[in-house]
């Protein structure tokens, strides 16, 4: 998994590692070096308010621990940084107490959803899961085939309607197989636009009804799918799924793409949601289970 993470952090790891070699050297501490360090975290897109608490928690440590050198800060940091991420992410999944976990995937159009699903079905089939989609997103063209298209992929069944239907028609239908079948776990795409915000919150909100109607505790994940390249973009997109339903985790896209992977740290902190799964490269076997602890250590290799 570290190496996975190394791979596809490269563009952040590229960008972090030429500033970060010349700030933790064998010199004293000085004010200049919490200059530079906030400058690197916004550039990386940690964004400003994190940034400042990364600071002032660092400071803090510092002074509790006595240290006066740069080289010996470094593993304060990492210590932090990976504090900031953890939480429920380390558990990975949800699983539901008696089969199927259902999980509700949301995100708008164009951040990698639909293969999100299909990578997350294969991490899962992987791991001797039994998987059937559902083909929730009715309102964009094609979005059924292509979710159709990965399921042959990836070996999972699928439940779909027609075009322009019911999309909670389909959760029902799917739900209903899904405990039929005895699967391990039920994944629903959902449209990630229609034609005014205010119809996409209220077809989400009515997905989510009918799941818990139709099974008790369900949906047992609720999975915001970001595109780490967007940088905070995603954080409001993540305040406005928010208003419509209980968002358990996020599903963090295209790490790979973007230089800026601090993002990660930004959408903990200033969500309050953790991330769950990470998506480093174009292959259906590039979703990993988020590790903080990983993530850090990628980063300063």
């Amino acid at each position: 998994m570290l190496e996975q993470f190394v791979k596809g952090l490269n563009k952040t790891r590229g960008a972090f590692k030429s500033r970060l070699e010349g700030l933790f050297t064998r010199s004293e501490i000085s004010p200049d070096f919490f200059e530079e360090l906030e400058e690197i975290l916004i550039s990386a897109d940690v964004g400003l308010g994190t940034t400042l608490e990364i600071i002032e928690l660092f400071r803090e440590r510092l002074k509790e621990e006595k240290i006066k050198l740069r080289d010996e800060a470094q593993d304060i940091l990492k210590a932090l940084l990976v504090e900031m991420m953890e939480g429920e992410a380390a558990s990975g999944l949800v699983s539901a107490p008696s089969p199927p976990t259902v999980c509700l995937v949301v995100g708008v159009n164009g951040v990698g959803k639909t293969t999100a699903i299909a990578k997350m079905a294969h991490l899962l089939k992987n791991e001797g899961r039994e998987v059937l989609l559902a083909a929730g997103d009715t309102f964009r063209a094609a979005a059924i085939e292509q979710l159709e298209e990965w399921a042959k992929t990836v070996g999972a069944d699928l439940v779909k309607h027609q075009a322009g239907g019911d999309p909670s028609a389909v959760m029902y239908d799917a739900l209903n197989a899904a405990v039929a079948r005895k699967v391990d776990y039920l994944i629903c795409d959902t449209a990630g636009r229609l034609h005014t915000k205010a119809n996409l919150l209220e077809e989400i909100k009515k997905n989510y009804r009918v799941l818990g109607r139709a099974l008790e505790g369900s949906p047992h994940e609720v999975l915001l799918v970001l595109d780490a390249t967007t940088g905070h973009n995603g954080i409001a997109q993540a305040r406005y799924f928010q208003e419509a339903v209980p968002i358990s985790g996020i599903i963090l896209t295209k790490l790979d793409g973007t230089a800026r992977g601090g993002v990660v740290i930004a959408v903990k902190q200033q969500t309050g949601i953790p991330v769950k799964m990470v998506g480093v490269g174009e292959k259906k076997e590039d979703l990993e289970y988020f590790d903080p602890h990983k993530f850090v250590e990628a980063l300063f290799l």
